[in-house]
């Protein structure tokens, strides 16, 4: 992940509910708190990022003040692609549009229309064409993108418009879409997932998927909720030793019994998730990716102390990786 705030967006995705949006966030506040004028775009109807910096949510659309230098705004494709119809159809007014059969048919006869139109507002927000030169209002945009498949569905969305769409202003923003995301100087791919084999299976599939789509890699993988290895072999060996030695003392006590032989199940079971999560790791790493690992944090809901910790690990991971490659 060398540099990789230095992009002009970055894409998160992965699995759903392994945290992506909880990683996007916490990759805006680590760049917001760089210096770098953030902004992170969430895909859909559903604001969450304005609750977890404890801000009221603003309207799809608007943007929300987060934090210092970092803001985020929802883009709903529905809407997305209502507006740029509307654009086309003069001073048809927006409600007659969407209640019309002409944009129902539209929108599931144009396979990606919502899709590029949503991709040409965010590569709008990261400068459009001054994405070649200076900067624009922001500095880095980050997506925090659909699971994997929709997303990659977005990502192949000038491909897929582009089949069907020949001239007219919506072809040459795609070509503007397409260049953004395959210039590794522009643009960067980081997946999310947990310590399961699901996950990181699909994450496997997503750097194919890039590859397919894009000719890109994945920057890089976080690792989310990783519980700590507590216990070596050795120590795991002793608990078991000591657990029976306190199991036979108390022969003629069940509730000492069944205490001793509970610790011994719960470090058992602690020590085999976690082995387990960090056998998924190793995984990865083995297929050649580079993987920063969260810690599993106890607490109920999130909040911006909890994401403060998650952003200063994400940076010590960022920096170890540029201290290794140079």
């Amino acid at each position: 992940m060398q540099g990789i705030l230095d992009r002009r967006l970055i894409v998160v995705t992965g699995k759903g509910g392994v945290g992506k949006t909880t990683i996007a966030a916490a990759l805006g506040l680590l760049a917001a708190q760089s210096g770098r004028r953030t902004l992170v775009v969430e895909f859909g109807a559903q604001a969450r990022l304005a609750g977890l910096f404890g801000r009221p949510a603003q309207q799809t659309g608007e943007e929300t003040w987060l934090a210092e230098r970092l803001s985020s705004i929802s883009i709903d494709p529905d809407k997305a692609l209502l507006e740029w119809i509307q654009a086309l159809g003069g001073r048809v007014s927006g409600r007659v549009l969407a209640s019309s059969g002409t944009f129902q048919y539209f929108a599931a006869a144009a396979p990606g229309a919502r899709e590029i139109v949503s991709m040409v507002k965010i590569w709008k927000l990261t400068g459009g064409r001054s994405g070649r030169g200076r900067r624009g209002e922001h500095d880095l945009v980050i997506l925090d993108a659909p699971a994997t498949g929709h997303a990659l569905g977005m990502l192949r969305s000038p491909e897929t418009f582009g089949k069907i769409a020949r001239v007219g202003p919506i072809v040459r923003d795609t070509g503007h879409v397409r260049e953004l995301l395959a210039d590794p100087a522009r643009s960067a791919y980081v997946a999310v997932a947990q310590g399961t084999e699901m996950a990181v299976t699909e994450t496997i599939e997503l750097q194919g998927g890039l590859r397919d789509a894009l000719g890109r890699d994945l920057a890089g993988v976080v690792v989310n909720g990783l519980l700590p290895r507590r216990f070596s072999a050795v120590e795991m060996e002793s608990i078991e030793g000591l657990a029976e030695r306190e199991r036979a003392k108390a022969r003629g006590n069940g509730a000492s019994r069944a205490l001793a032989g509970a610790a011994a199940r719960a470090a058992r079971e602690v020590h085999g998730r976690a082995s387990f999560q960090h056998g998924q790791v190793t995984r990865l790493r083995k297929r050649g990716f580079e993987v920063l690992g969260l810690p599993f944090l106890w607490q109920s809901e999130l909040d911006l102390e909890a994401l403060s910790v998650l952003a200063a690990r994400l940076g010590r991971g960022v920096e170890r990786e540029q201290a290794r490659v140079s």
